[in-house]
């Protein structure tokens, strides 16, 4: 398989994702939100298809467990992959893609909720140095987008994982001293 790439929507990327992923209303919100420096949706391609998307929420957490152990802390939403390009690297790319936007602006950890129910997804985020929060379980709203045009919210039990992106290097040390001895510089 060719390696995917991934870059941030445009308006453009709407159709295709929303045709290959489903919920073209999802897909339209998020442009906004991203048009409005709310947060950013980054799309994955293999060739010239649509493979996968991930949104990354810039705003406050919705839920307030998250809101209070976590302020300020952008989270990792929606990651989708078209079910026949699963297990090749397309979920991972997308990650990394997230990771790297972060790390580029300054921030110093992410966060991210999975279904109690989806322990395929959670390898991967443990897999990719992810790790519990040590909080307990939240409960999150999915958005449903119903034929009629109106949303439905169904809460869902999540994990809630953290990953700490900043790489701590030690200040260089000088030469070692005895204790007690007296500098003369």
């Amino acid at each position: 398989m060719t390696e995917p790439h991934v870059w941030r929507a445009r308006s453009a990327d709407l159709i295709p994702f929303a045709t290959a992923l489903g919920d073209a209303g999802f897909f339209r919100d998020r442009l906004t939100r991203q048009r409005n420096d709310q947060g950013v949706l980054f799309l994955a391609w293999v060739r010239a298809r649509p493979a996968g998307a991930v949104y990354l929420w810039l705003e406050e957490a919705e839920e307030p467990p998250i809101r209070r152990h976590l302020p300020g802390v952008a989270l990792l939403t929606h990651l989708q992959v078209l079910p026949e390009l699963r297990n090749r690297g397309v979920g991972a790319a997308l990650v990394g893609a997230v990771e790297a936007h972060l790390l580029e602006q300054g921030h110093e950890r992410v966060a991210l909720a999975v279904r109690t129910d989806n322990p395929a997804a959670a390898r991967l985020y443990r897999r990719l140095g992810y790790r519990d929060w040590g909080h307990g379980t939240v409960i999150c709203y999915a958005q449903l987008a119903l034929p009629n045009g109106g949303v439905l919210e169904v809460p869902e039990r999540c994990h809630v994982l953290v990953k700490d992106l900043a790489v701590v290097t030690p200040a260089p040390r000088g030469e070692p001293r005895a204790i007690g001895a007296s500098s003369r510089y």
